[in-house]
């Protein structure tokens, strides 16, 4: 387990990016590209920004079932997250990711109605590399 770690943190370290999934009201996954996680426990909890009037967050609100994925172009490399997505809109979350300049998404500040935080929380994994997938629990 200790090596699917280290390559989940490496991927995650070295893509810009992250692919977050959610499912809409037919059930077909949407996908969408965000900004890396404002911050990140191991390779169970992960935290994004969003506005609470996204289509995102009223998925996530219906339904939690969540995927995120990182990869590593250079390596040819990603993994995938399973798990679920909470909306978080208290103020103690709130602030936690908040940084400098974000005010050029949410005009409020902090406190703007229209900000809030993706929680997602992973279950399990799946690895790709080398040519090969490996299945993985968290």
């Amino acid at each position: 387990m200790a090596d699917f770690i280290k390559t989940t943190l490496s991927i995650i370290d070295k893509s810009g990016k992250a692919i977050i999934g959610s499912v809409d009201k037919d059930g077909y996954p949407n996908l969408k590209a965000m900004l890396k996680p404002r911050k990140i426990d191991g390779i169970e909890t992960f935290y994004f920004t969003t506005n609470t009037s996204s289509m995102r967050a009223g998925q996530y609100k219906k339904n939690p079932k969540a995927a995120i994925y990182f990869y590593d172009a250079r390596f040819y490399r990603g993994v995938m997250l399973k798990g679920k997505m909470e909306v978080l809109e208290d103020q103690k979350n709130k602030n936690m990711i908040w940084r400098e300049g974000d005010e050029m998404y949410y005009s409020k500040g902090k406190t703007d109605p229209d900000y809030c935080v993706l929680k997602f929380t992973a279950e399990s994994g799946r690895l790709y590399q080398n040519f090969k997938s490996e299945n993985f629990d968290i």
